[in-house]
């Protein structure tokens, strides 16, 4: 199938520092193209670092630009497959996974009934967005924030790595994860407040204050910003 066939809706990679100042735009398309009103928020991987307060900012920071926010407050695996939850999260037109462990995250979501319907509810148009740790997870491989190596990551897009915080992360974590980069993977380094964003048609752009960095074995390094991003996956 080609890479621009409508297989599914709006997905954005977020570099992390979600829901301030510097984001107003992109979250602003990103409702645009949901079509509602409403955003289904997954503080999960921020189980540890008083999730609520996380959910409080998101509802603060979407009320501003005329949105309302649904907590689904999964924090847990458990969580991830309770009904309740499931059920709160089928069909919604925008999912927002925040920030924090990724992880926890993973082993959170990896295999469960939640996941499940994130990636139904995307698939049938509607916008998905990850933050920080959750935009290393969606995507496979994933760096492993003990050390800037690789492991298994949710693989809702395959052959991408992402490295978060790209302008501000410790050159050590950034150089590792560039040298041991996997030669069928590009890894995308995000800066914070800025998201390479997949539309529904298959084409990638960076939206943003800061750039989308591409790293491929062998090659230099492309920066983009605001502007179509040369992926094909």
């Amino acid at each position: 199938m080609s890479a621009r066939t409508k297989t599914a809706g709006t997905l954005a990679l977020v570099g992390g520092g979600e829901w301030t100042d510097g984001c107003d735009g992109l979250d602003a398309a990103l409702l645009e193209a949901s079509g509602g009103n409403e955003v289904v928020v997954i503080p999960t991987a921020a189980a540890f670092e008083q999730p609520a307060t996380v959910a409080e900012r998101a509802i603060t920071w979407f009320d501003k630009l005329g949105a309302t926010v649904k907590p689904v407050m999964v924090l847990n695996r458990r969580d991830a497959d309770n009904d309740a939850n499931v059920k709160a999260v089928k069909g919604a037109a925008f999912v927002y996974i925040a920030d924090g462990s990724p992880l926890h995250l993973r082993s959170a979501l990896k295999g469960s009934q939640l996941w499940d319907v994130i990636v139904s509810a995307y698939r049938a148009g509607g916008v998905l967005a990850a933050s920080g740790a959750g935009a290393t997870v969606v995507c496979d491989p994933m760096v492993d924030p003990r050390g800037g190596a690789y492991t298994v990551g949710l693989g809702l897009v395959g052959g991408l790595a992402v490295f978060p915080y790209h302008g501000t992360a410790a050159d050590h974590l950034r150089d590792r994860s560039i040298d041991l980069l996997p030669k069928e993977a590009v890894l995308a380094g995000l800066d914070e407040h800025t998201a390479l964003v997949r539309d529904p048609a298959g084409g990638w752009r960076a939206q943003g204050p800061g750039a989308v960095t591409l790293y491929r074995g062998g090659t230099s390094p492309e920066s983009v910003h605001d502007d179509p991003v040369p992926l094909s996956l």
